[in-house]
């Protein structure tokens, strides 16, 4: 009786190239900073709370480049603050009175399949539960998303308008209030990750207060009266020109030598 062939690695069920890249990422991890794990050893003391999306290509630290230990992640598909959710209430509760951290960021990103998904027509599985908050808010305002001639661009723009309402739905929660009662720093940030050149956009002002929260546009006034979503290049763009006086306009006609 012949000997019978080992099984070839794509018939073993397990996941040793995995555990492999393991053993060589913390290998060169220690040889890059020895002192690394030892950190890492320690209690983590966070000062960001990141609530984002599950897609696997926009990962907290290294869209922050923030090492280990230095922001909580809490993600779920397309972002979403469900106020009877225990699941984030709990990572809410727990980033706030234990972690004492001071931000929380909810990051969507742009090209967002759940957000797709969302405003489909494909109705009835489990996830269709889930993502019912922003179904519901896209076919309240389906007329005005509608008029974004642009199919990807319509996403993009409902990937931004969830940002904005998971923002106003955190700053609503007991939880957040409480904090705010309690004189706790505590400021919230709607953020928006663009895959194309992997910046960050932020939404909206950051909220620091009941009277901040309070004072925000309703979301619904937000559908119909867009904000530009500002990376940081934007913003030191605009700081850099602030307050420049702008020369006045030539009305002279180009190539004319008697203007």
């Amino acid at each position: 009786m012949g000997k019978v062939a080992p099984p070839s690695k794509h018939d073993q069920p397990g996941l040793d190239h995995l555990l492999d890249r393991n053993v060589t990422w913390a290998h060169q991890k220690t040889l890059d900073d020895p002192h690394f794990f030892r950190r890492m050893a320690e209690q983590q003391t966070p000062r960001y709370l990141w609530i984002g999306c599950s897609d696997s290509r926009v990962t907290a630290n290294d869209v922050l480049r923030l090492d280990p230990g230095e922001v909580f992640v809490h993600r779920n598909i397309a972002n979403l603050v469900h106020t009877s959710d225990l699941n984030v209430l709990a990572v809410l509760e727990f980033a706030i009175e234990e972690l004492k951290i001071e931000h929380v960021i909810v990051c969507g990103h742009y090209g967002c399949s759940g957000i797709r998904r969302a405003i489909s027509d494909e109705r009835g599985a489990l996830v269709d539960h889930w993502l019912q908050p922003v179904s519901m808010l896209y076919r309240k305002h389906r007329a005005t998303f509608d008029a974004i001639g642009n199919h990807d661009r319509r996403i993009d723009r409902m990937c931004e308008i969830n940002v904005e309402m998971q923002v106003r739905r955190l700053a609503a929660t007991p939880i957040i209030e409480k904090a705010w009662s309690k004189g706790h720093s505590l400021h919230i940030h709607g953020w928006i990750y663009a895959m194309h050149d992997g910046l960050l956009h932020e939404l909206v002002p950051h909220v620091s207060s009941i009277d901040d929260r309070d004072r925000l546009v309703t979301i619904d006034q937000r559908i119909v009266e867009p904000a530009e979503p500002l990376s940081a290049v934007r913003r030191q763009a605009l700081a850099a020109f602030a307050g420049l006086e702008v020369p006045p306009a030539y009305n002279g006609k180009c190539c004319d030598p008697s203007a």
